[in-house]
């Protein structure tokens, strides 16, 4: 019959790569059958129980208390291996040479003053205090440890940001700083192309396959998988986006996420088009539009975002803003579009399309249930209304053989001094009527002649479809279009767009520009030479050091004991953050 023996430990603290290696090494000693050294909290007691070494001992453990278990063939086995613990310990400490080890981060900066990172890695109940800490004395975090509550991750953020520092974090598993890996990290070369990620994985995969496809990286900031939640609202992946769009050795900058906050991928997205140069977005599960808005490239994955980042770098392209746009012609009060269609299907691929750029569209046939048109013959805000549902052809032609249903509409839109642009179809070909430019052209002239009279400006755009040999010839119908002063293309989707951009740009002409929150973060600094102080894990001090880069071992223990009390009332007593 096997024999338990616990033996549990007050006032020490290891981290939980060391707590492994001992739990390894005790197995491994003859006659133990299974070994549990761990911490003694609760999730901690929880797994020991999973595997049956929950002795009494380790329940009545408490989280400041290393507990050790022994599962042996017999009682001398298992007194012999509990004998063995320091000198394991000891074996496992010795294997870090002579370099001096502080104890405290203090003592860390002082001894390395020009390091401008601390990777932590502690237990997730102490991150908090270590990460403040790291911020009180100037430094920048990847803060490496999860179960970090949202409400602490918060803190730190808009603490961090107010000092123009990154937290990136918690749960953040990679980062790349100066072509040197930082945690979970690939050694990938140095580049023309930055990336901002709220996803460890997907920063390793992009950035592996840009180094795959002959091209490297500036920086690779990880932000911790919950950045992209509504109640952080992006703070580092912002700050991160902001340090990118700065960086005059970032030609183009990659955005990738677990499936963000759709409020905060906006904010995040309005924010990217004013980066000034190429960003390739890809989050995850976020529905796709379009390949492209400005300056704005979606990837399907991502291995398209590299692809689509390196393509960018080895070919910049020709970025268009807004100038084009005539905001500046329509009045305050005018800020709605309205759609009116003969052909339902490019109704509907006109929903889909400027579902991103607006809110809510209203339609009388949606998409979507949620956007119906109370009343198909009232408009109401942004709407589409296909005229050649039923309720419109009751008794009367389909409106690509009727073009009066529709004028009339079009004269009502026009003169609603809050509609900005208005669309239209122009559908030819054998069934339709034989010239619909004849009269679709006149009662565009007339309205943009009556908004001009009473000081608004009207936008027509008009998609033509058909062909140069139909009976009706497009080249003459679009010919007759742009006459009367309408923009055409033979695009649904270059129309639609041109039209989001108008309503997106008007949406936000009178949105006060924030103030920006907080301190930027300062560029030079950052682009030094990477050198950092290691708190917690030591393979991450390790891995460091054979990147070539200096990294100083922080020897940390909690403070007070691990009392988490004491702990803050220690941290308050200490000097203010550095300002």
């Amino acid at each position: 019959m096997a024999t338990y023996k616990t033996q549990i430990r007050s006032g020490v603290y290891y981290d939980s790569a060391k707590l492994m290696m001992l739990q390894r090494s005790l197995a491994e000693l003859p006659g133990v059958l299974d070994t549990g050294v761990v911490m003694g909290t609760d999730s901690n007691k929880e797994l020991l129980a999973h595997i049956g070494l929950d002795t009494p001992e380790v329940k009545a453990a408490k989280p400041d208390e290393l507990a050790i278990v022994i599962k042996a063939e017999n009682e001398k086995a298992a007194d012999d291996a509990l004998a063995q613990v320091d000198s394991l310990l000891a074996a496992r400490k010795s294997q870090g040479g002579d370099e001096y080890r502080p104890r405290s981060i203090e003592s860390a900066v002082e001894a390395a003053p020009d390091a401008g990172w601390v990777i932590v890695s502690v237990a997730g109940r102490y991150a908090t205090a270590v990460t403040r800490e790291c911020l009180r004395l100037g430094k920048h975090v990847h803060l490496f440890s999860d179960n970090v509550s949202i409400e602490n991750e918060i803190e730190l953020k808009k603490e961090a940001r107010e000092l123009g520092l990154l937290v990136m974090g918690p749960d953040c598993g990679t980062a790349i700083v100066d072509g040197i890996g930082m945690a979970f990290a690939n050694k990938v070369r140095k580049g023309p192309i930055g990336i901002v990620a709220a996803a460890g994985t997907g920063l390793q995969q992009v950035s592996s396959r840009i180094h795959q496809l002959n091209s490297g990286i500036t920086f690779g900031i990880g932000t911790g998988g919950r950045d992209l939640k509504e109640s952080v609202g992006a703070i580092t992946f912002l700050m991160g986006l902001d340090v990118l769009a700065r960086d005059p050795d970032t030609k183009v900058i990659v955005l990738t996420s677990k499936p963000p906050a759709a409020k905060v991928a906006e904010e995040v997205l309005k924010k990217a088009r004013k980066a000034g140069k190429p960003v390739v977005v890809n989050f995850i599960a976020r529905p796709i539009t379009t390949t492209r808005d400005g300056n704005l490239f979606f990837a399907t994955g991502l291995d398209d975002a590299a692809r689509l980042a390196v393509e960018l770098a080895n070919n910049p392209p020709t970025l268009t803003g807004d100038e084009d746009l005539p905001i500046k012609k329509f009045t305050k009060e005018q800020k709605y579009f309205r759609g009116l269609f003969s052909g339902g299907t490019l109704a509907y691929e006109a929903q889909h399309i400027l579902a991103g750029y607006m809110p809510k569209v209203l339609a009388n046939s949606p998409i979507n249930k949620e956007n119906q048109l109370p009343d198909a013959f009232v408009s109401q805000e942004n709407c589409i209304v296909d005229l050649g549902e039923d309720e419109f052809t009751q008794g009367r032609l389909h409106p690509m053989m009727d073009n009066e249903l529709r004028i009339r509409r079009l004269y009502e839109e026009a003169r609603d001094p809050e509609v900005a642009v208005i669309m239209l179809d122009v559908v030819i070909g054998y069934g339709s009527h034989p010239n619909p430019a004849s009269e679709i052209a006149p009662a565009i002239a007339k309205c943009i002649a009556e908004a001009k009279n009473a000081g608004r400006h009207l936008e027509v755009v008009c998609v033509a479809t058909g062909t140069d040999e139909d009976p009706q010839n497009l080249n003459d119908q679009i010919a007759q279009l742009k006459a009367a002063g309408a923009i055409v293309d033979t695009s649904n989707e270059v129309v639609c767009r041109y039209v989001g951009r108008i309503m997106r740009a008007l949406a936000e002409r009178d949105v006060v520009e924030e103030k920006a929150v907080g301190k930027p973060v300062d560029l030079e600094n950052l682009k030094k030479p990477l050198s950092c102080i290691n708190v917690g894990l030591e393979s991450f001090y390790t891995n460091i050091k054979d990147q070539g880069a200096p990294c100083i071992q922080v020897e940390w223990k909690p403070p007070a004991g691990g009392n988490e009390k004491l702990m803050n009332i220690l941290q308050k007593m200490k000097a203010p953050v550095k300002k």
